[in-house]
């Protein structure tokens, strides 16, 4: 069976080009956020997107140059995520970010997987047997 526990999501919205100390902001938020032992952390590439300028941000747009929008999405308990946004402060100059809940399911090869526990739930037997 899947562990499942409540969670927090903090996502950040991000352009490739926004930097800090010389690096990409969203690469400085993922080391940060695994510095501070937070649960996991993905940036995601975005082919899209526009904010309170009205500017459309893609891959290649010749009026702005390459601005691809980048998103952050960082997991892990309330506390942790609390603890971690004054880091997030202190390194964002402008953008938004969101908090929301989340379900947050853990998968392990030591446990059944989800068509493992389907099989068994329906079938009445394990998969390898």
């Amino acid at each position: 069976m899947r562990d499942m526990e409540d969670a927090i999501l903090l996502r950040i919205f991000l352009g490739e080009d926004d930097m800090i100390d010389g690096k990409p902001l969203y690469r400085a938020v993922i080391e940060y956020s695994r510095k501070a032992g937070l649960a996991g952390a993905t940036a995601l590439p975005a082919p899209l997107g526009f904010g309170i300028s009205r500017v459309l941000r893609s891959g290649l747009n010749l009026d702005v140059g390459i601005h691809l929008p980048i998103v952050v999405e960082i997991v892990d308990r309330t506390e942790k995520i609390e603890a971690f946004l004054p880091i997030v402060d202190d390194m964002m100059q402008s953008g938004p970010a969101t908090i929301e809940r989340a379900r947050v399911l853990h998968y392990g090869r030591k446990k059944p997987g989800l068509i493992e526990c389907f099989r068994q739930q329906f079938f009445g037997q394990p998969m390898h047997s």
